[in-house]
This record gives structure tokens, C-alpha cells and sequence, in this order.
């Protein structure tokens, strides 16, 4: 016996098919660039440090990082998603006013 709901095909037997349910497509995520800014006075020891403890670099990796900044004025500590960036910029902020330096870290969208 035939659903009263279900619409008929056009030789009068009731039609069958699948209901699908399409997704939105989800987009990636905005990816933001973690800048560190060179001043005269914070240690470059120290900013290696930061380097390896809060952006998981190696000690090569910091060392080159840290000299980019010095060289340079500025340098990429990496790309982040907003809330990974801004927890690390805000990381690095907390252990330099802890230490007593003015190195300052900024995010900019990558």
C-alpha cells in the first residue's frame, strides 16, 4: 500500500531515492603571522629562549630567528590560527615584562 506522501512517478508507481544532505563547505581558518620586533636592549639569549620554549623551535631555528630580527628589525616567529598567534604573542609579552625587557611580538594576518 502506498504512503499518501510519497509523490508518484509519472507511470503511477511511487518513487524511491535517497535523501542526501549536503554540507556546507567549511573554509580554512585565517592563519596569522607572529612578528617579532628588535630592540637594543633585551638579550639575544633570551629571545632564543623564547623561541625555543614558546614556538617550539629548535635552538638552530631560534638562533636564525633571532637573527633575522636582529639584522633585519623584525622576523617571523610563525603562522599561527588567531587564537594559537594571539596565545603565543601574549606568552612571549608575559616572560619579557616578567624578565624586564621591551621585546615587543605582534600578529598580522597572513
Amino acid at each position: 500500500m502506498p504512503d499518501d506522501n510519497t509523490p508518484d512517478a509519472p507511470d503511477g508507481t511511487p518513487e524511491r531515492g535517497v535523501a542526501t544532505k549536503t554540507r556546507p563547505k567549511t573554509k580554512k581558518p585565517s592563519m596569522y603571522r607572529v612578528l617579532m620586533m628588535n630592540d637594543d636592549y633585551t638579550p639575544m639569549e633570551f629571545v632564543v629562549q623564547i623561541l625555543v620554549g614558546v614556538f617550539n623551535k629548535t635552538a638552530e631555528e631560534a638562533t636564525r630567528v633571532m637573527l633575522a630580527v636582529h639584522q633585519s628589525g623584525v622576523g617571523v616567529c610563525g603562522i599561527y590560527t588567531y587564537e594559537v598567534a594571539e596565545t603565543k604573542v601574549s606568552q612571549t609579552m608575559d616572560a619579557a615584562k616578567r624578565a624586564q625587557h621591551p621585546l615587543q611580538c605582534t600578529m598580522e594576518k597572513a
